[in-house]
């Protein structure tokens, strides 16, 4: 998988840190303020629709979905939050990931995140696990033009690690993350994340390799999809 790669991107929520879990919860909690009350199901749903937005295209989502009175900057602000905490002290990082982290630090191989989050959130997460100094440059999906799955963030990404796309190794954990990677014309491995388990059929065909550990890609136990 590392053959010829010479710098890692990486998904954040659900890829390297395993922070799916706690948005279902800020989902219902928020929504209820407004009056809106959905079963796990439509709220998954609701989830799937805005896979790949950027932060702040969701945040314009919901304020037109569900009619809320605020502005988006109001919104986003409310979500973060809401999260930062748990993404400072609750939020930890995906299996074998420090690991992962370490010898591509020792290899010398640049590292970059290119997320949909806010970057208070990301620096949050990193800063709680004590991994902010692995990463070159972090870049967001508000920051260029199109949110997942157009190629935008991962191209910035890999232009700020001075690297061409085609030696870029992606890491994602849901189908339209795998999408802008490939669109960026990067090789793409995807995580098992427990929040895009009903997916995994459609992941596993999209990708180029499946881990459920990072352990898998340093001891070569990955599947080459």
């Amino acid at each position: 998988m590392l053959k010829d790669i010479r710098a890692v991107i990486f998904d954040l929520d659900g890829t390297l840190m395993d922070s799916m879990w706690m948005w279902t919860d800020i989902d219902v909690e928020y929504l209820g303020r407004y009056g809106y009350a959905y079963p796990l199901e439509q709220l998954q749903e609701i989830q799937k629709t805005i896979e790949g937005m950027s932060f702040t295209e969701t945040a314009q989502f919901f304020k037109e979905r569900f009619s809320i009175p605020k502005s988006v900057p109001e919104i986003m602000d409310d979500w973060k939050r809401m999260a930062y905490e748990k993404y400072s002290t609750q939020v930890p990082l995906k299996p074998g990931a420090l690991r992962f982290l370490r010898e591509m630090r020792k290899k010398g191989i640049p590292m970059g995140i290119a997320s949909s989050s806010s970057r208070d959130l990301i620096d949050a997460s990193l800063n709680g696990n004590g991994v902010e100094d692995y990463f070159s440059c972090i870049t967001t999906s508000c920051e260029v033009a199109r949110g997942k799955p157009a190629p935008d963030v991962y191209l910035e990404t890999a232009r700020k690690l001075g690297v061409k796309p085609k030696d870029c190794l992606v890491f994602e954990d849901v189908p339209m993350g795998i999408h802008a990677g490939q669109n960026a014309g990067m090789r793409v491995c995807a995580v098992e994340d427990s929040f895009s388990g009903g997916q995994r059929e459609v992941i596993r065909r999209l990708a180029d390799y499946y881990i459920s550990s990072y352990d898998q890609v340093l001891d070569h136990t990955y599947e080459v999809l």
